[in-house]
């Protein structure tokens, strides 16, 4: 990781700082804040603040819905209801905001998510570190042949030295030329916000990202996923240790309704009775795709 030595003093001291509060707080976040966490080879996620804890999640709830929840008597089995049930509002009352360092083309499959409020380093204004992501060994794929947004087998020997030799090489002359065209003084060099251009998506970016806990679940199911990039999947599971330190009740659930659970179809759920009953079943007979047999099936078997 590589914090610059203003950032680490930045860190220190305000993990140095204490205030009173009358709001609440969470041991386990307090623990957290202002603390980096590494991610990849240069990247980090670190909490900068956050809003409310399991108990704002069920005190909204009883506002919401009132005799509705009433014949749930502890606040983690509200929860619980809440997830179920795919309320969201109650979730909402909670807010996290984070510090993260990114390579460039993961932070562009992390804006898909636009429920969020984001400030991002600027290139226009400032100039970039000479820090890019470089794949470990053990994370240079080919292509898979079944998942076209996929990855197959790790490329072994020759062939793997030879891909990350090309992107060691290419990220650094990218930056060479980008160095070179912004270094004139005078007014021959190039403007930052044209320099940019010449810049590889996997040199590393900066952004707050502040979102609130029904937003963020829904981006750490999906990122969080076996499925998901592995570079955009380090960052949700980190992220995950945090959450869960956080609201802990309510990480619980999400871990068992959403991260450990699956929702079926109307077809896949016929297909699954009929199975329990003893009938044989194929995608033919349960009038599904080879692609959604395929999913199923990997529900079905673990």
């Amino acid at each position: 990781m590589s914090l610059t030595p203003e950032q680490q003093a930045e860190i220190t001291d305000q993990r140095a700082q204490s205030h009173q509060t009358m709001r609440a707080t969470v041991p386990g976040m307090e623990q957290h804040l202002y603390t980096a966490h590494d991610v990849l080879d240069h990247g980090f996620v670190r909490v900068i603040d956050y809003m409310g804890d399991d108990s704002a999640i069920c005190q909204a709830a009883r506002v919401s819905y009132g005799r509705g929840t009433k014949a749930v008597t502890n606040d983690e089995g509200l929860i619980r209801y809440l997830m179920r049930h795919w309320h969201s509002t109650p979730f909402e009352m909670c807010e996290i905001k984070l510090h993260v360092k990114l390579p460039v083309f993961v932070a562009r499959q992390w804006i898909r998510h636009r429920t969020a409020n984001v400030n991002e380093y600027s290139a226009r204004y400032s100039i970039l570190d000479r820090e890019f992501y470089i794949p470990a060994p053990e994370h240079i794929n080919a292509q898979s042949v079944v998942n076209n947004q996929g990855r197959g087998n790790v490329l072994q020997g020759e062939e793997a030295a030879r891909v990350l030799e090309i992107l060691k090489a290419d990220s650094n002359r990218c930056y060479d030329n980008y160095e070179s065209m912004i270094s004139d003084e005078g007014q021959n060099g190039l403007a930052r916000e044209l320099a940019r251009m010449n810049l590889p998506a996997n040199i590393y970016t900066q952004w707050y990202w502040k979102v609130d806990l029904h937003n963020l679940f829904h981006f750490l199911r999906l990122r969080a996923d076996s499925h998901a990039q592995f570079e955009i999947r380090v960052y949700a599971d980190a992220i995950c240790k945090i959450v869960a330190d956080w609201v802990p009740a309510a990480y619980g659930a999400f871990e068992d309704y959403r991260l450990g659970g699956a929702q079926l179809s109307g077809r896949a759920l016929d297909a699954m009775r009929r199975m329990l009953k003893g009938e044989e079943m194929d995608a033919k007979k349960a009038g599904m795709s080879a692609g959604e047999w395929r999913e199923f099936m990997g529900v079905v078997e673990g």
